[in-house]
Formats: structure tokens, sequence, C-alpha cells
């Protein structure tokens, strides 16, 4: 099984790539920052006669190691009670792709698994729901399988590794990554 994280944070070694990493600690996996790479936000061309056109930017190399792996893991912090800007811009890109004949993207995402892990500073628990709620219509729609999440409190760096409810909610969540990996 290969696994990849698509991070949307916007600062190295924040309090979402640290709950990320306790949690994967000792999986193999990919991250892929997404703050590294350039995409575009979405020009809709969906009713336009030509359709949408090439872009010249990071997305169809990030799209395409996404659709190599099993399990997907969408880590972002929780920026104003939704997901961050660059994982919004590469999820709003996936409207291009639907459209990809070459992709099969949707036959594609129907196969993975799909985990959500977040972390924000303002009642993170109760005001990350929505956002959960919104990956779950998302994976929905491309028939994906949504595995699992966790949603951690933190604001200042490091504070995530003092949420024992986070830390605790990971322990099942790993375990359950254990055995995907393993089938």
């Amino acid at each position: 099984m290969k696994v990849v994280v698509l991070n949307g944070s916007t600062r190295p070694n924040g309090n979402t790539e640290q709950l990320t990493n306790h949690i994967l600690g000792g999986l193999e996996y990919t991250t892929i920052h997404l703050k590294d790479h350039t995409i575009l936000p979405i020009e809709d061309k969906r009713h336009d006669s030509e359709g949408f056109q090439p872009i010249d930017d990071d997305y169809d190399q990030i799209i395409k190691q996404v659709l190599e792996a099993n399990i997907i893991i969408f880590a972002t912090p929780l920026y104003w009670y939704g997901m961050s800007g660059p994982m919004k811009n590469f999820v709003d890109r996936w409207s291009q792709s639907l459209r990809d004949q070459q992709l099969n993207f949707k036959e594609e995402m129907s196969k993975k698994k799909m985990f959500v892990i977040t972390v924000g500073g303002d009642n993170a628990k109760i005001k990350g729901l929505p956002l959960i709620q919104q990956f779950q219509y998302i994976f929905d729609f491309v028939s994906a399988s949504f595995e699992g999440y966790v949603i951690g409190s933190g604001n200042q760096p490091g504070e995530v590794l003092q949420d024992e409810q986070a830390l605790q909610q990971a322990e099942p969540l790993r375990n359950k990554l254990n055995r995907l990996m393993k089938a």
C-alpha cells in the first residue's frame, strides 16, 4: 500500500504536521507539502466550448502521485474554520481532473482510502466538524472511502502534542493504517 500525505499547512513543522507525523510514526509514506508547489486557482471552464486548458503549474505532477497512492491523508490546519488555501486550490482543481479523459479520475479516486487530520486553535473539536463534513462530501462525490479523522487543538507550534484527546484518537487511526498497509 502506498500512502501519500497532502500537507496543506503554510507553516513548516506546524501542529498539523506534528500530529500527522505522530500518527504515522514508523509507517512508510510520502508527504507532499502543497505550499512548496505552485497550484494555480481553478478557472471554471466546464461550460465553455473549449473546456479546460492545460495549466503550467505543479498540479498535474501532484495529482499523478495521488492517483498512484492507495491511501491519501489530507492534513490541513483549520484556517478560518475551513481547509487551508493551498489545500482548497488543490481540491478545486479536481473539477479539471474530472474532465480529463486520460485520468479516469473518479474511477481511480473511488479506489482510495481517505483520512483527514486537522488542527486548530479556536475550539477546534467543535468548529472543525464542518470541515470534516466538507471532506466527507468531497470523498462521497468521488466515491472514495472515508476511513477516519482526528481533530487536534493547538495554536502555538507544538501545542497539539499536549492535546491528550487528539493523541488518544490518533492511536486507533494509526492501528487502522497499520492494518491497511499490511493488507
